[in-house]
């Protein structure tokens, strides 16, 4: 993230109570989803004939048998935030859409991997790639998705082919270097909070806070709003992946698409599960000790495995700690000094990640 550098301000400070958006944050998200939904699929018709079929049925747009569909997809925060920041910054959405494209295709090759690591057979409901055509679709589906979205910045305003291809770059290096971060943590019986932390960040709040970056860089917003920006959008993350967590325990699968408990099952080192097992509450002595043996949970211990790590305060702790960070990412908003009307949109997402219900 660039330094706070001093520039200045054409737009006018946020207000300290921000008027309510003219939309729902889910109305917000749909036409977000609706007006990327053309150039993604502009963009992944340009793949060869066989990846292109494997994205557009990990997309929801087509059925294995090449039959049209309209199943749920994803709620498109990442474009969404691209596309309110550029306006709040004082661009058009179109001057965004390159970058709203490109996180998006990035967030999807790194769901398709991650299912694969996870070994996840559900997304939204749907058969995963790598469940339904194997491991070597899901690696290159995934591969080809990344290679796509540097294609699909590159072909946008100089800054966005410049500046943004290079932040877009090292977000994706970030990213990967989290996802194996939290493959070598899932060995570890008792993990280090601040690991668990720092590879949350890498793996999930860094695309977030670069699809921010990129809206600003978009608008041409000088150094300081794009760092500030960036803050927004890391806090945003950190607070998105923490809820993220706490669904993923105690998450009904409507809401979050996946089956029910599916971390405890994969005996991932969520950020609940990490801050529970390095308690020093009684309870967690009990959690650390399933933890520590071998096999998978029966029903009735994932039962006991939620309850304890609840009882030994890691559900506490995950959603007080989003609201923390839900509360620096309005901090840095406000000193970015975006138009009033956007700023309102990026204020009600960011409180409905941080209760959305867990």
């Amino acid at each position: 993230m660039s330094e706070f550098r001093h520039c200045p301000v054409s737009i006018a400070r946020i207000p300290a109570g921000l008027s309510a958006p003219s939309r729902s944050v889910g109305e917000f998200l749909a036409a977000a989803s609706g007006y990327i939904l053309p150039s993604m699929q502009r963009a992944v018709s340009t793949l060869p004939e066989e990846i292109r079929n494997l994205a557009g049925i990990h997309f929801g747009w087509w059925d294995a048998a090449g039959d049209f569909t309209d199943g749920p997809a994803g709620k498109a925060v990442r474009p969404a935030l691209t596309l309110a920041v550029c306006q709040a910054m004082g661009g058009a959405g179109a001057d965004a859409l390159p970058a709203a494209v490109a996180v998006e295709l990035v967030h999807n090759a790194s769901l398709i991997h991650d299912d694969l690591i996870d070994r996840d057979a559900t997304r939204h409901g749907r058969p995963t790639i790598w469940h339904q055509f194997g491991l070597p679709a899901a690696v290159l589906t995934g591969d080809a998705l990344f290679f796509l979205a540097i294609d699909t910045l590159r072909r946008g305003s100089p800054a966005l082919a410049g500046l943004g291809v290079t932040r877009l770059t090292l977000a994706v290096q970030a990213l990967i270097g989290g996802e194996y971060h939290d493959t070598l943590l899932e060995g570890q019986i008792l993990p280090i909070l601040d690991d668990v932390i720092s590879m949350t960040e890498a793996k999930t709040s860094v695309l977030i806070a670069e699809a921010c970056a990129l809206g600003a860089i978009a608008a041409d917003a000088c150094p300081e709003r794009v760092a500030h920006l960036y803050a927004f959008g890391l806090h945003l993350g950190s607070a998105f992946q923490l809820v993220d967590d706490l669904l993923g325990i105690w998450g009904e699968s409507a809401t979050t698409g996946k089956p029910i408990w599916s971390d405890l099952r994969s005996r991932k080192k969520s950020l609940p599960v990490a801050a529970a097992l390095t308690s020093d509450h009684p309870a967690a002595s009990t959690l650390r000790r399933l933890y520590s043996q071998h096999g998978a949970f029966t029903e009735n211990q994932l039962v006991e495995v939620a309850a304890l790590i609840d009882e030994a305060g890691g559900r506490r702790w995950a959603a007080t700690t989003a609201e923390d960070h839900i509360g620096k990412a309005m901090t840095h908003l406000q000193d970015a000094s975006a138009a009033p009307g956007p700023a309102a949109e990026l204020s009600a997402l960011a409180r409905h990640i941080a209760h959305r219900d867990h």
